[in-house]
């Protein structure tokens, strides 16, 4: 699934495209990636026909156009999902929603697994996320009152970083590599693992993603693209997560692969110690 770093660069690309532009013609192609809808797909259609966007925003994996009324429509990648910027080339395979827009180009929606989706909100910003926590990469973001929440907890560090409701855009690539670099194993127990050891693993998660970023996030395959249809190159800086069996950076040591909360964590054996 994207996570913050790719959704961002997703934000960024749209921005450029997007803001300022009105929507002049909306194509339902596959109403299950409008699930989430109230009204279905042809109140999405009538609501988004003629609206202007204002500003493209994002808190931790999802991301929200403003629209000129203060409405806005909330974007979910899940497993697949992609925005396009298509200037007349023809349509993605797994096109879901095409917008086509006042400047002659259109967004397009593809998800070739269809867990992603769109839906309109009364409300910016979206009433619907108001339960997702601010990202590392928020302005308003507290550190400090992150950690005394995550210490609280009874269950492993992982868990928390991985839990939206405490710290939003974090997923399993990411967690991996930020427990990687702050040395900590995935099952540690967060309430014994201590508040400044907290503070430092939230300063890795805050910087990995921020190098994602700069590289327009980590590809594995074509699932992920920016609007343009590129991959982002972050998978070469990798040092966890991905590298089973292959020598860690730090001491050589083999990484390993263990089965989380249905996903697969990697390691290292020696550097991340879990006692």
């Amino acid at each position: 699934m994207p996570e913050l770093p790719e959704v961002e660069v997703v934000r960024r690309g749209l921005a450029t495209h997007l803001v300022g532009r009105t929507f002049v013609r909306i194509s339902v192609l596959d109403a299950r990636s409008l699930r989430r809808q109230v009204g279905g797909s042809d109140d999405f259609v009538s609501r988004l026909t003629g609206r202007r966007v204002v500003d493209i925003k994002r808190r931790g994996k999802y991301m929200w156009w403003v629209l000129d009324d203060d409405s806005t429509v909330v974007v979910h990648l899940g497993m697949s999902g992609q925005v396009l910027v298509n200037d007349g080339a023809p349509h993605h395979r797994h096109a879901r929603i095409i917008g086509e827009l006042d400047s002659g180009t259109s967004v397009v929606f593809a998800d070739q697994r269809l867990f992603g989706g769109l839906f309109l909100d009364d409300s910016n910003p979206p009433s619907a996320i108001s339960h997702i926590a601010l990202d590392p990469l928020d302005p308003l973001f507290d550190d400090s009152a992150l950690v005394e929440r995550m210490r609280n907890k009874d269950v492993s560090v992982k868990r928390c970083l991985l839990d939206q409701a405490l710290i939003s855009g974090i997923g399993n690539i990411y967690a991996d590599e930020a427990l990687w670099r702050a040395r900590l194993h995935f099952e540690k127990p967060a309430a014994r693992i201590s508040r400044a050891k907290m503070i430092e693993l939230m300063g890795h998660a805050r910087d990995v993603m921020t190098e994602a970023l700069d590289q327009g996030g980590t590809s594995f395959d074509a699932l992920y693209v920016n609007v343009e249809g590129e991959s982002g190159y972050f998978a070469r800086e990798l040092n966890a997560y991905g590298r089973e069996g292959q020598p860690c950076g730090r001491c050589g040591t083999a990484i390993r692969r263990a089965s989380f909360m249905n996903r697969s964590s990697f390691f290292c054996p020696r550097c991340q110690r879990k006692s």
